[in-house]
């Protein structure tokens, strides 16, 4: 098995939820415990969103950069950076990259293709659902990427940093998730739903909502690196 390189705290939360996605993936019959090797570099959330908040966008991307190269040193045969956000940087990263890189929105782009979506909503941080990342890599494959409006956005982006990030998980924050999915549907009609943004997986546990197929970007992003982890 090639030796998993991840990036993670962004957030930790979501970190673990990788860990063990994977490390289930090998669990059914692993009578003889031969599961892969991972490397686990957890980043400094606070620096990170401190330089997407002012803008110090080429001291993100460095940062995440000298993140890979030490996962390069520690022996990683890949890497994959275990959250949406920083794909904002994912082009310039794997022109500079030291090791091969799994992108989780081309990964999900695949998914949906495989599904046959072609309106998919986005759920994300405020600096996803502001980008044009997820929209430039789902239109060359003929999928549109819908937004929600101004409000719901900065409402996703409140509830995120406020609650899920820290591991907080409340009823009513999920309820308020669904029903903009809802009204997503009703007045976009979006006909899926990107939970673009790792943590959300954690609130969002179903399947389907609102009558929608949800796209669960940390497992599909699990899918393709269990996939290159096995290649010969």
């Amino acid at each position: 098995m090639r030796k998993i390189g991840l990036i993670g705290g962004l957030g930790p939360e979501a970190t673990v939820d990788y860990y063990k996605e994977i490390i289930k993936a090998f669990s059914a019959g692993n009578e003889d415990l031969n599961y892969p090797e991972i490397i686990v570099y957890s980043v400094n959330m606070s620096v990170f969103i401190g330089l997407m908040k002012q803008k110090e966008y080429t001291k993100a991307s460095m940062y995440l950069l000298e993140i890979i190269e030490y996962l390069s040193r520690a022996g990683a045969d890949f890497a994959a950076i275990t959250a949406n956000t920083p794909h904002l940087f994912f082009d310039e990263l794997e022109e500079k990259s030291p090791l091969p890189l799994i992108s989780i929105v081309e990964a999900t782009c695949r998914a949906a293709m495989n599904r046959n979506l072609k309106r998919p909503g986005l759920f994300g941080t405020g600096f996803t659902m502001d980008a044009s990342f997820y929209p430039n890599v789902f239109r060359k494959n003929g999928i549109e990427v819908i937004m929600p409006d101004k409000a719901e956005k900065e409402v996703i982006n409140q509830k995120l940093f406020s609650e899920i990030e820290l591991g907080v998980f409340k009823d009513e924050t999920r309820n308020l998730l669904i029903n903009i999915i809802q009204k997503m549907v009703d007045e976009k009609q979006i006909d899926s739903i990107i939970l673009g943004c790792t943590e959300f997986p954690l609130i969002l546990q179903e399947n389907e909502y609102c009558g929608i197929p949800v796209l669960n970007t940390t497992q599909i992003h699990v899918n393709e690196i269990v996939a290159e982890c096995l290649k010969l």
